[in-house]
């Protein structure tokens, strides 16, 4: 499982997934439903409906391999709605599998029109 990490791409599906399917299953929704070839190498990761498990499918060359997390607290996402298919990085996917969901990062200062005409004012005197 060593991948040098700048060439590996990881599908992520937008769906909830029985994890009853194995590597059939998995293989036909990466490659018609994700319109992706699971032979390529990359990896393809599919969560159940609780959020709390994951599965990830990739080909090796010489064959099939599925590795599986259950969490036994928390869950992998906090909600479906803003989940779609989508390619992410490496690094996503690890912080996926360690329970941390990566949300956009907001601003904690923003500038106000106040405050932009009171910086004007004071760099005029």
């Amino acid at each position: 499982m060593f991948f040098p990490e700048g060439q590996i791409r990881v599908f992520v599906y937008g769906q909830p997934v029985s994890m009853r399917l194995s590597y059939d299953g998995l293989y036909a929704l990466a490659k018609h439903t994700m319109h992706e070839n699971p032979l390529s190498g990359h990896l393809f990761a599919f969560i159940n409906q609780r959020a709390n498990q994951i599965k990830v499918l990739y080909f090796d060359r010489s064959g099939w391999c599925v590795w599986a997390k259950r969490l036994e607290r928390g869950r992998l996402l906090s909600d479906w709605s803003t989940v779609s298919t989508r390619e992410m990085d490496w690094t996503g996917l690890k912080l996926l599998l360690e329970g941390i969901e990566p949300k956009r990062v907001r601003r904690r200062y923003q500038k106000t029109a106040r405050m932009a005409q009171n910086m004007s004012t004071n760099a005029d005197a």
